[in-house]
């Protein structure tokens, strides 16, 4: 066992855990986007970032190990400052309409959506390619969760991954190919992951799309009648 100081509240954690888990386990509030138990932890989102004493920058409270003695503070001017400055970026580059904690986030932190006008936008056409899920990449920030259930951190089928660089990353599948031609099971666990409804079940989707449930049931119907039929001419 270990001691150390969040927010000047004395605690003892068990040695090797990481500062996320020391202050989530003494009720101290650290907010994550990236972050999700069921995934690996990448630091890839930086917004739990805490600052601790003798660090020259801010540390990704995700993966930064706990220490014995450590003096750690939450929520000085610095940590709050950087916060809001990437959920501003994140507003102003990506479609948060659905990201619900992103947005109580920003309504905590006060960030402004508008504070970088001239901002390029990422824009995507909403991907139908498959019975069970639509994917829509302007809501995407890659926080990676998708790509990390897909592979060894839960189903181990690699379907999709990042693709381009730069400002062109985003994710998809390789070679670019329809979800029925790739590895994908269908699972929906990446869905279930997304913190953004870039990916959607597709019943959701369609009801969004005004579609009653009487047409909705059609739909799959017809669609079971016809790979029946494939099925037996095979």
């Amino acid at each position: 066992m270990i001691t150390l100081t969040i927010d000047g509240k004395e605690i003892t954690i068990e040695d090797g855990k990481t500062l996320l888990d020391a202050a989530r386990e003494n009720g101290i509030d650290v907010p994550t986007i990236c972050f999700h138990e069921a995934t690996t932890a990448n630091a890839i989102c930086r917004i739990c970032v805490v600052e601790v004493e003798g660090q020259r920058v801010l540390q990704p409270a995700c993966i930064v190990k706990a220490g014995a003695g450590m003096k750690v503070q939450t929520r000085s001017e610095k940590v709050i400052r950087a916060r809001r400055t990437i959920l501003e970026m994140l507003a102003s580059t990506m479609d948060l309409s659905e990201a619900d904690d992103i947005q109580a986030m920003m309504y905590d932190y006060g960030a402004s959506s508008s504070r970088f006008p001239d901002a390029e936008r990422r824009e995507s056409e909403v991907k139908d390619d498959n019975p069970m899920y639509v994917r829509d990449y302007s809501k995407c920030l890659l926080c990676w969760r998708c790509v990390q259930v897909c592979a060894d951190d839960a189903q181990y089928t690699y379907a999709i991954n990042f693709e381009g660089r730069g400002y062109e990353t985003q994710i998809g599948t390789f070679f670019d190919k329809p979800i029925p031609e790739t590895t994908c099971v269908l699972c929906g666990q990446c869905v279930g992951v997304c913190p953004t409804g870039a990916l959607k079940p597709k019943r959701e989707f369609l009801l969004e799309q005004g579609m009653s449930p009487q047409e909705i049931s059609v739909l799959n119907t017809g669609r079971k009648n016809r790979s029946k039929v494939k099925s037996q001419r095979s």
